[in-house]
């Protein structure tokens, strides 16, 4: 186990090369962790659900693609290159029309939906 978690450090990241290592949707794989927080790749297609994290920022950082976040009162058009802090307790539904990559910064206590269970939760993440 040392020696997986020295590897991890001991190397830089690749996005594009992890982001082939996995085709499931909606399924963060943890990349990375610094200061309690995980950085995770996503790819995402389709409607996620309405949820929100009541004690965590979530950031979103797009990599490839367009991604739409939804909140309440206002809808948020990310691009590639572009990123969104959606702040802790504020409700959020993430829509990506065609296939988006994304880059996810996060507490390590965040639960992958929040607030609810939905068939898309995951309870447990791979690390890549």
């Amino acid at each position: 186990m040392l020696g997986f978690f020295l590897r991890r450090i001991m190397s830089a990241i690749n996005l594009n090369e992890k982001l082939t290592l996995f085709q499931e949707t909606w399924t963060p794989k943890i990349i990375g962790e610094l200061n309690g927080q995980q950085v995770k790749l996503a790819k995402l297609k389709g409607e996620f659900v309405w949820h929100q994290h009541e004690n965590e920022d979530e950031l979103f950082y797009v990599v490839k693609g367009q991604l739409i976040i939804e909140l309440r009162d206002q809808t948020i058009t990310l691009k590639e290159g572009e990123m969104y802090i959606v702040p802790r307790g504020v409700e959020h539904k993430p829509i990506a029309h065609e296939e988006v990559h994304v880059m996810l910064f996060e507490p390590a206590s965040t639960a992958h939906t929040g607030d609810i269970e939905h068939e898309l939760t995951k309870d447990e993440l791979d690390w890549i």
